[in-house]
């Protein structure tokens, strides 16, 4: 097991099976030693996930968690190209979409649930550039969406 797959589980967490593609794309795509990520949704490790809009059916609290499932099913993708997380060498960048209500505007907090995964696994190289759009729908009314670009560690 991987350094990152441990500090996972201390955490109280296990990676579940990777997300399937939803649509004619690769769920991963690489060139040279950067792979991007395309988005995932917050399928929890029971095949449920969150749904709704932050700032009218969910809290942020609610969207936080959601996000950190993003994250955790982003990390299981990595797992199946990779075959371990250990060789991630840096998390670059984090783009995460807010299913967002007209008045909502804690877009960043919501995202922090993926970016504070990502930090307290892969410390100072879990850090990175992002953006937290607010978006008027996501597929299938899902709360949260986030995609990442990852540095790969030479073999």
């Amino acid at each position: 097991m991987s350094e990152i797959e441990s500090n996972l589980e201390k955490m109280g967490y296990r990676l579940p099976p990777p997300p399937p593609s939803a649509g004619n794309y690769l769920p991963a795509n690489r060139s040279g030693n950067i792979m991007w990520l395309a988005g995932v949704g917050s399928r929890t490790a029971d095949g449920g996930g969150t749904t709704g809009k932050l700032g009218s059916d969910l809290s942020v609290e609610e969207g936080y968690e959601a996000a950190r499932w993003c994250a955790m099913n982003l990390l299981s993708r990595m797992k199946a190209e990779l075959g371990d997380l250990d060789r991630v060498s840096r998390i670059l960048k984090v783009v995460g979409m807010v299913n967002s209500a007209p008045d909502f505007t804690q877009q960043a907090r919501v995202v922090d649930g993926a970016s504070d995964l990502f930090v307290a696994l892969y410390g100072d190289r879990g850090r990175h550039a992002r953006s937290a759009p607010g978006m008027g729908a996501l597929p299938g009314n899902t709360a949260v969406i986030v995609e990442c670009v990852i540095e790969v560690a030479e073999e």
